[in-house]
């Protein structure tokens, strides 16, 4: 199924529908201190609390899965009640702008080495539950700048191509914090050699710093377009009425929602493990110093951020399923050669990541640039508009995907026997058990999911002209109610 569309049928974009370059850019900016924070989490979060904070991989990975299950929990309640808030600056952006601080201080706080006691046992579960507190609330505030954000996506332009846009624009920002974290991390493991307490205190204190300002920025950057396209569909803002129960039974009858959700489950499923299970990827089994992580996650990220608007021109021409089949393909390919590579072969290791990064930038894309046309669809069923809903379970999606993925890897890593590192030795040599599951976490497991996601993308019902039909009834719908009024 192709939802390329032919000369004929495809629609012209209305002026007021097209956006100018410093919204987009703002917009963009909105994910860029998400971004450098999950990266920094998913890359680094499990090896610093297993061989900094001491903790053993049974509890590193449960206070993960905790903070996690509840911050997907908390993501239904923020867009619920985002979909409702009434305020002069708009349903999303006095989430944003009263979040963005606390969200900065609770992710430094992630960072720092407490001694509860002096008993190590004590202070094993002192540690466990710092950090589970801490995490609740970090992801708590992160829900509160994030999801009203990711929602103003279907808020700022209906149109079908320029969505696809506007997310390259998000993305480009949220890769580039990704790698701009990866960089300060490589920069820092240099400057501060060995004493990793230290790394990861700046490391937490410079991020913490950067990701709260670009959240103003998108605030103050696109709230005027948002007020104008308020103005063109007042609909947009609109609270919500229905019940939450209701909206909950709506969203899983809408068949196009089911798939972008499993979707958008597969390859970020794949993501999330594989950057997860790279740092011991790189060191247990390839046997590689530790600096060699943030340029293996930099090889997978910038190849993704280089390929967003080059996606993006292709989906224009030949329609998003299209470019997730392209970039699915050798991502497939790229993670089923991570098993088979042996340590030594360090070029090959660095050229199935630069391969992975296309996949990378598809997942990325595509997913995102699908669920505003599902929102229209909602609408056009409902009567009413619903992103906060749609969004907040595509995030707690994302977020459950995360927290059961690392748990589950940390608690094999636990199982199968895992050596901490010390200063004596930083790079233990670990039992093959431990290596096996290493193995398998890069490899096969997300491989799977990615071929799971290429099946439902194949099976996806809406096209661009679906799209076009749909925007038509809202708006010759929208008609009927102004010359009802009038």
């Amino acid at each position: 199924m192709s939802d390329s569309a032919s000369d004929g049928s495809s629609q012209q974009t209305p002026e007021s529908e097209k956006l100018d370059l410093s919204t987009k850019l703002a917009f963009g900016a909105g994910d860029l201190g998400t971004a450098i924070t999950a990266m920094i989490g998913i890359s680094y979060l499990s090896p610093f609390l297993t061989d900094v904070a001491g903790l053993s991989p049974t509890l590193a990975g449960q206070t993960q899965l905790i903070g996690k299950v509840w911050d997907a929990v908390n993501d239904p309640m923020v867009g619920v009640l985002s979909d409702r808030t009434q305020s002069q600056q708009g349903r999303r952006y006095p989430w944003m702008i009263w979040g963005a601080i606390p969200f900065g201080v609770f992710f430094f706080l992630q960072w720092i080495v407490p001694q509860f006691s002096n008993n190590d046992q004590a202070n094993q579960w002192s540690l466990f539950w710092y950090y589970t507190a801490i995490s609740i609330f970090f992801n708590s505030f992160y829900t509160i700048v994030n999801l009203p954000y990711t929602a103003l996506t279907a808020e700022l332009t209906q149109d079908y191509d320029e969505r696809t846009s506007l997310n390259s624009f998000r993305f480009t920002f949220s890769i580039g914090g990704s790698i701009l974290a990866l960089i300060i991390g490589l920069v820092i493991s240099l400057v501060i050699p060995g004493n990793r307490t230290q790394q990861f205190l700046l490391l937490g204190a410079i991020c913490a710093v950067i990701s709260v300002l670009p959240v103003y920025w998108c605030v103050w950057g696109t709230k005027k377009r948002a007020q104008a396209v308020a103005k063109l569909h007042p609909e947009t803002e609109q609270t919500v009425s229905i019940p939450l129960l209701q909206q909950l039974k709506i969203a899983f009858t809408n068949r196009a929602f089911l798939f972008v959700v499993g979707i958008y489950l597969c390859s970020w499923l794949a993501v999330q493990l594989t950057a997860g299970i790279i740092p011991y990827f790189v060191t247990s089994w390839m046997r590689l110093p530790q600096w060699h992580i943030s340029l293996v996650l930099l090889a997978v990220q910038g190849t993704a951020m280089s390929m967003l608007f080059v996606w993006s021109a292709i989906s224009r021409r030949y329609g998003k399923q299209a470019v997730y089949f392209m970039g699915m393909s050798l991502w497939i390919i790229a993670q089923g050669g991570l098993f088979f590579v042996q340590p030594g072969q360090v070029v090959l290791m660095y050229f199935l990541a630069v391969m992975a990064g296309f996949g990378v930038s598809v997942a990325y894309l595509v997913p995102w640039s699908m669920l505003p046309d599902i929102i229209e669809l909602d609408e056009l069923k409902t009567g009413q508009r619903r992103e906060g809903i749609f969004y907040s379970f595509i995030v707690f999606v994302q977020k459950i995907c995360l927290g059961i993925a690392v748990n589950v890897v940390l608690q094999q890593l636990g199982t199968a026997g895992y050596i901490k590192p010390t200063n004596e030795i930083p790079i233990p040599i670990q039992p093959d058990s431990v290596l096996e599951v290493i193995r398998f976490s890069i490899g096969p497991i997300p491989a799977i999911a990615l071929i799971c996601g290429v099946i439902l993308t194949y099976f996806y019902p809406i096209t661009r002209e679906m799209h076009a039909q749909i925007l038509l009834q809202l708006k010759e719908r929208q008609n009927k109610v102004e010359n009802r009024d009038f």
